[in-house]
């Protein structure tokens, strides 16, 4: 009896010895207690939580090396491996975790319209519901502060930079020919559809070092992932139709998208200043496939667009006005793979090819150009923790252009070929909820001319309150001359701009502000000695400029019941000697002021959206031959008010109606002068107006889809 108590002692003695007491205490960054954190060993049932004063403590049978679990709701969870006889007073400082909602995010010189952001600008469905786009997404972004109105062109001038400084992607691959050739005059549209894309991203200045070749923008695109259900959309209007459908499997889908525009019926009710021979046609075809894997998603873009117009134009150093003839046909696709790698690594990659064919009759000329371009870019990115992220990767930009001129008495050929080469690093530090730092550089060598830029790039956030910050960004940005320039001497260097900006954001309960100051410093910018860039032109590198100025956005979906509005504005002085200009001035793309206000109201009793917006920009210079200097008169201040009303047939049916420049405005682009002086003289001139001052539309929108529901209002 007495050796079977002994045995009981030493067996509750070891149990007693087997048994290890965990404690410490829990604390932020700045000393005060967690209260409620959760502690435990890893892959045990062994914890405790943190009571007011932080504190901890339990009890464990575990031996050896442990891993002690700190975690906590928005802070990092926290792990510490060690001996178990160790974690006896352990004193432990949470982090607060920088991947909530209210962390700083870096915002310089960038709009998001994307619904995964944490802070959009605008939605998808804003890009295709303002009024004046007329489902251009080109057209929303012009609303927003930074852009100029150009509207004779159509594409995107940012902060003064011309609109060849604005390059655009689609799922990270460039994008060669974004827009539609047009005559003189009438404006473009990006050839691309809003129905395939889900998100937007709108950098007008101080972006990342994955993106070169632009000087002053880049618009990234980015098609849907994954649809929500399969459906049809069919769509009847009065210059055309179009057909879309989406079908999806287990892990697959396939969304494809074709349109046809004819615009004779329209201006045969509705004539404009052209005297048309064939009104302009076009279709278009689009088409995303997607294949998800277990950790990685692949998708395939393609989209295909051909036009033909034909026209006579007026002119007057022509009686008979210019005789234009266009044809053009435009194939573009891309593959593109996103996936997780081991370890915390990742990838990006794809490729794009892009092909296309213009063919330009002007009176007796006959231009015929074909280019064919490819993008190949391979990107990796280590996340080592929440507050450090490493991205680095590489790409090639290949084009091979060629044109030949022929008229009366001449037959020239003239092109390139540019290769170049480009890799980029760039790291996120995220130093706490507050403050954040993205930092890159960039490397990019030219075939042509067998020179290596390198440009660094910075931003940084500061979060000065809840729903306030500011942020500052630098970069160093290069782009290859245009090929309108390169064609004829292939030996032109790169053209640079710097960027400053400083920024400051703030954003609460449906309301957000932005206010953006900037500076841009550009260097050898193109100079040519003639009229008109030729091949017999002199080239050289020795153009510069500047741009600043002030960009304020203002958006409200909160104040008033069912109305959702955003104002923008915009302050530009620039001033550059580049092309065939003699001196540095204001050039004649840039508007001093800019102001866009766009409304969307919803009218319960009607099923109706009713839109309104509403553009003024101040006078471009022209140069007038009857007065002494260059660019020296401004043309009248440039005003539209646009309005739109999508009715609700039903659920899945709408009836749209949509107006440009409802009050008629009449707006003046610019001024031609005559060759020749006049008896006087003087030196004739005639307006440069709009091909027609407004333009009506309306459209039957029709959606079959699983649920029932789902509408085509996202797309008008």
């Amino acid at each position: 009896m007495k050796q079977f108590i002994t045995y009981l002692v030493l067996l509750f003695t070891t149990v007693a010895i087997a048994q290890t007491t965990v404690s410490g205490k829990v604390t932020n960054t700045s000393g005060e207690p967690v209260f409620g954190a959760n502690v435990y060993l890893d892959g045990t049932y062994d914890g405790a939580t943190t009571d007011e004063q932080g504190n901890f403590s339990f009890t464990t049978e575990e031996t050896g090396q442990q891993t002690l679990i700190v975690s906590f709701l928005s802070y990092e969870t926290k792990s510490i491996t060690n001996e178990v006889t160790t974690f006896t007073d352990v004193q432990i400082k949470l982090r607060e975790d920088v991947s909530v909602l209210d962390a700083v995010v870096i915002s310089a010189g960038t709009f998001e319209a994307n619904d995964n952001s944490k802070v959009s600008v605008l939605k998808p469905l804003d890009v295709v519901t303002t009024a004046s786009a007329l489902g251009d997404f080109v057209g929303a972004l012009q609303t927003l502060p930074g852009t100029s109105t150009v509207a004779e062109d159509g594409r995107l001038f940012v902060r003064g930079g011309d609109a060849a400084e604005t390059q655009i992607f689609i799922d990270g691959i460039r994008v060669f020919t974004p827009y539609s050739p047009t005559p003189n005059n009438m404006p473009t549209r990006g050839r691309y559809s809003p129905f395939l894309f889900d998100g937007i991203t709108f950098s007008t200045g101080g972006y990342s070092a994955e993106y070169g070749q632009a000087l002053s923008s880049v618009l990234l695109l980015n098609t849907i992932d994954e649809p929500d259900q399969e459906k049809t959309d069919i769509s009847i209007m009065t210059v055309g139709g179009g057909l879309g459908h989406t079908e999806k499997w287990n892990n697959s889908s396939l969304s494809v998208n074709a349109s046809y525009i004819n615009l004779a019926p329209y201006i045969a009710l509705f004539p404009d200043r052209n005297d048309w021979e064939k009104p302009y046609r076009g279709a278009q075809g689009e088409a995303v496939f997607r294949q998800k894997f277990d950790s990685g998603l692949l998708k395939f873009y393609a989209a295909f667009d051909t036009s033909n117009l034909e026209l006579n134009q007026e002119d007057i150093n022509y009686e008979e006005g210019i005789d234009f003839k266009l044809k053009n046909n435009n194939f573009y696709t891309n593959a593109s793979y996103s996936g997780v790698l081991n370890n915390n690594w990742s990838i990006k990659t794809g490729l794009s090819y892009t092909v296309a064919n213009t063919d330009v009759g002007i009176i007796d000329s006959d231009i015929d150009n074909k280019e064919h371009s490819a993008h190949f870019k391979l990107k990796l990115k280590k996340r080592f923790s929440s507050r450090f992220k490493l991205s680095f990767g590489a790409e090639q930009f290949l084009t091979d252009f060629n044109e030949t001129y022929t008229d009366e008495s001449i037959s020239a050929s003239y092109g390139f070929n540019n290769n170049i080469s480009a890799v980029f690093a760039e790291t996120d530090v995220v130093f706490s909820k507050k403050l954040a730092l993205k930092a890159g550089l960039r490397g990019d060598y030219y075939n042509t001319t067998k020179r290596f830029d390198v440009a660094p790039r910075a931003s940084l956030a500061y979060k000065t309150s809840k729903n306030g910050q500011v942020s500052l960004a630098y970069g160093n940005f290069f782009q290859t001359v245009s090929g309108d320039y390169l064609k004829f001497d292939n030996d032109l260097k790169t053209q640079n701009t710097q960027h400053y900006i400083l920024n400051y954001q703030h954003v609460s309960d449906g309301r957000l502000f932005r206010a953006e100051a900037y500076r841009k410093a550009y260097d050898n910018l193109v100079l040519f000695d003639t009229d008109m860039a030729s091949f017999d032109s002199d080239y050289t590198n020795e153009g510069s400029g500047y741009a600043q100025g002030l960009d304020v956005f203002w958006r409200d979906n909160k104040s008033l019941k069912n109305i959702d509005y955003w104002l923008s504005y915009s302050y530009l002085d620039t001033e550059r000697q580049y092309l065939n200009y003699p001196e540095k001035a204001q050039p004649s793309f840039a508007n001093t002021h800019n102001f866009s206000a766009v409304v969307k109201y919803w009218v319960d009793d009607w099923k109706s959206q009713l839109g309104l917006s509403y553009s003024y920009a101040s006078g471009r210079p022209y140069t007038n031959p009857n007065r002494n200097g260059f660019l020296n008169e401004t043309t009248k201040s440039y005003n539209s008010l646009s309005f739109n009303w999508a009715y609700l047939l039903s659920q899945q049916k709408i009836l749209y109606f949509s107006v440009n420049n409802v009050l008629g405005f009449n707006n003046i682009n610019g001024y031609q002068y005559s060759n020749t002086a006049n008896a006087n003289g003087n030196f004739n001139r005639q307006a440069i107006l709009p091909a027609a001052d407004q333009f009506f539309f309306v459209g039957f929108f029709w959606t079959i889809s699983d649920d029932g529901k789902d509408n085509q209002l996202d797309n008008l």
